[in-house]
Formats: C-alpha cells, sequence, structure tokens
C-alpha cells in the first residue's frame, strides 16, 4: 500500500481546500482513477492519517533519491552553467501547532513563547529554483551540520553557494574533504590573510589563507589555502566578499563568481513557493510522525511540481548553451501557474485534459519587469 500513500500525500499537498478533509476528499477522486483496481487511498482522513504515520520515512526519502535520479537524467544537458552545477543553500523554520507532544519533543526556533517548529536545509538549483535535496531537523538544529550531512548527495562538479550564516573553518575543512566546491559570503568576523599587504580599497580578488581558532590549531588543524573575491555593490553600502576553493580565475571568473551569488535569491524564492504557494507557512499535523511525513511529502511534492513546469519550458525553447547571459535572459516558469494547471487537472477528472494541460505549463511564465531597486521582500 505504498504507491496510494505516496500519491495521496502528494496530491493532498497540490490540492485546494481550507482543511485535510476537503483536500484529502479531492485527493482520494484523482488517486482512485490513477489506480483503477488496484489499492485504493481509504475512506477516511483519519484512516489516511494512521496509515501514513506506520509508513517509514526511508520510503519517502527512497522516493526523493529516485526522483532525483530522475532529473538529473532528463536535464542532463541543462544542469551546467558555466561548467558549474550550481547549488544554493539555506535554512529556515517550519512553524508547528502548539501540541503537547510537539512542544516537548520539538526545538523552538526564536523567542521561549514561540511554537514549536522543525528546521529545513535545502539544496536548490539556481539556474531555475528547482530543489534538488533537503534536510529535516529540530526549530533548534544547525543548517551548517544538514549541509554537511547533505554533502553525500550533491552531484559532482556542484558548485555549493551560501550566505555569510555558512561560516567556519571546521565546516570549510569539510567541504574540501568531501571535494566539494563552493562560495560563500564571509561575515566580518572571519579573519583571511593574504601574503602581501593589499589596500582594502582597491583589493579585487587574490589568495587568501583561512587561519584555524587557537583551540582548532592546538588540536591539528591547519590553514586552508583560499581564494577571496570581492563583488563591488553599487546599489548597497557594503561589498560582497566571497570565499572560494576555486583556485583557477579562468575557469571561475570574476563576473560568474558574482552572477552565481546573485542566483542566491533563488533559494528565497524557493522557501516562498513552499510557505505560500503551497500554504506551508504552518505546518497541520499534530503528531511528530505525521509533521515530518507532512513536510517531506510537501517538499517532495514541490520538487515535482518544479520540475513539471521546468521540462515544460525546456521543451518549447531551442538548445543553446546554458552561459550566464543566456540563463538570465531565459524565462523562468512561475511555481503557482504550475499548481493551478495541476488542480484544474485534478478538477477535470474523470475526462482527462492532457493536450491542453501541457500547454498550459508551457505557458506558465514567471513574470519580467525591470528592477530599480534591489532585491527584497515584497
Amino acid at each position: 500500500r505504498t504507491q496510494p500513500l505516496v500519491l495521496m500525500l502528494l496530491l493532498m499537498t497540490w490540492s485546494q481546500g481550507d482543511s485535510q478533509a476537503e483536500r484529502f476528499e479531492s485527493a482520494k477522486a484523482y488517486c482512485r482513477l490513477c489506480l483503477l483496481k488496484r489499492s485504493t487511498p481509504g475512506k477516511t482522513v483519519q484512516g489516511f492519517q494512521k496509515a501514513l504515520a506506520r509508513l517509514p520515512m526511508a520510503v519517502l526519502r527512497t522516493v526523493a533519491a529516485g526522483v532525483r535520479g530522475v532529473l538529473a537524467a532528463r536535464l542532463a544537458e541543462h544542469w551546467f552553467v558555466g561548467g558549474f552545477i550550481p547549488l544554493g543553500c539555506d535554512g529556515s523554520p517550519l512553524p508547528c501547532p502548539r501540541t503537547t507532544e510537539l512542544e516537548e519533543r520539538l526545538g523552538k526556533t526564536g523567542k521561549d513563547k514561540s511554537a514549536p517548529s522543525l528546521w529545513v536545509t535545502a539544496f536548490v538549483h539556481l539556474r531555475w529554483g528547482l530543489p534538488w535535496t533537503w534536510r529535516l531537523g529540530k526549530g533548534n538544529a544547525s543548517e551548517r551540520t544538514h549541509l554537511v550531512q547533505m554533502l553525500r548527495w550533491l552531484p559532482k562538479r556542484a558548485l555549493v553557494v551560501a550566505d555569510a550564516g555558512y561560516f567556519g573553518h571546521g565546516l570549510t575543512t569539510q567541504m574540501i574533504a568531501a571535494q566539494v566546491q563552493f562560495l560563500l559570503r564571509m561575515s566580518s568576523n572571519v579573519t583571511l590573510y593574504t601574503l602581501e599587504k593589499v589596500r582594502m580599497d582597491q583589493y579585487r580578488e587574490g589568495e587568501v589563507y583561512y587561519w584555524p581558532s587557537k583551540k582548532d590549531h592546538a588540536a591539528g588543524a591547519k590553514p586552508l589555502h583560499l581564494r577571496l573575491i570581492r563583488i563591488r555593490e553599487k546599489r548597497r553600502r557594503n561589498d560582497v566578499w566571497l570565499l572560494t576553493n576555486v583556485m583557477d580565475k579562468q575557469r571561475l571568473t570574476h563576473q560568474l563568481a558574482g552572477q552565481m551569488y546573485r542566483w542566491r535569491w533563488q533559494n528565497e524564492g524557493c522557501f516562498r513557493t513552499y510557505k505560500h504557494t503551497l500554504k506551508k507557512v504552518k505546518l497541520v499535523s499534530r503528531t511528530v510522525r505525521l509533521v515530518h511525513r507532512e513536510a517531506e511529502g510537501a517538499w517532495l511534492a514541490l520538487q515535482l511540481l518544479i520540475a513539471q513546469g521546468v521540462l515544460a519550458q525546456l521543451s518549447r525553447t531551442p538548445k543553446r548553451a546554458a552561459t550566464v547571459e543566456a540563463c538570465d535572459e531565459e524565462v523562468k516558469c512561475s511555481p503557482r501557474k504550475i499548481l493551478i494547471a495541476i488542480r484544474q487537472e485534478i478538477n477535470s477528472a474523470p475526462k482527462p485534459r492532457r493536450p491542453k494541460y501541457e500547454q498550459e505549463l508551457q505557458a506558465a511564465q514567471r513574470e519580467r519587469r525591470t528592477r530599480t531597486s534591489a532585491k527584497a521582500t515584497r
């Protein structure tokens, strides 16, 4: 009975409704048409939740691993940008209901009176905002620890792009040991050393040494030979300092490094889609087992939703080299419009709308407008 449970979990994330019961009824009708005479998803939402609670999390993670393999095969020609696979890493809290079980077993993010929450850290392909892999933890989990745990799932030639929250000599050492390329924004409390004295106002890029703390140095940690890049920001007071282990200036140019970091906004857009488009600002499950499965299933649903839009957009555009300029000019898919197309397909059952559904996916394009100011929360 694994197939109907996973399918129902995805359909309930995409379906429209003010309650779990409403979404269950809509998803159940479509699921029965997909499965025909095979196993049914159950009769009531209470029965479905009991069956879902018994489903091991390893099943959902295995499905996610299979989806990653399919995406890597379908998008193989379009993964690379400038010779790298740009993957942004970021994290965000997911508030949960204030039940006794969740308050006792989940950590809190922020003040003592805040609601219990999960913490999710996700890798997102920065060309399309497509989730690649994610990790769930308690509300007080460390996103840097999550990043280290997800390194084994990264493809070869991946370039990890992250903000100033992912600093630390230990984290950088672990990424180098795992042979992972990275581009990290440095915070003001990180000290780097150069071989020669350089005026700060004239610095553009160069080789630096990341020295460990006295405690780590006494434990055997060694200085790291890295490259520091300074990105001038015309619209902001402070410039952006990026640290990377790609020493070849021809391979990772100054311009490419700056553009890769600007694409990190795709991470923010992915979390916005998850919370607001899929209505996951606050999770609704009231037990630890169900809240983990709800969050895991919703991220899988988000990955499949954006993947459908990306594949539809690529099918209608001519093949060309994935340069930085071409990627900036290409039309991105709109998650909201893709979700509307999926809901129309669900609601139109049992009459299939397959040709029209594919056309709607191709037309689900993101709005393009000329920005007059820096990106900010709207």
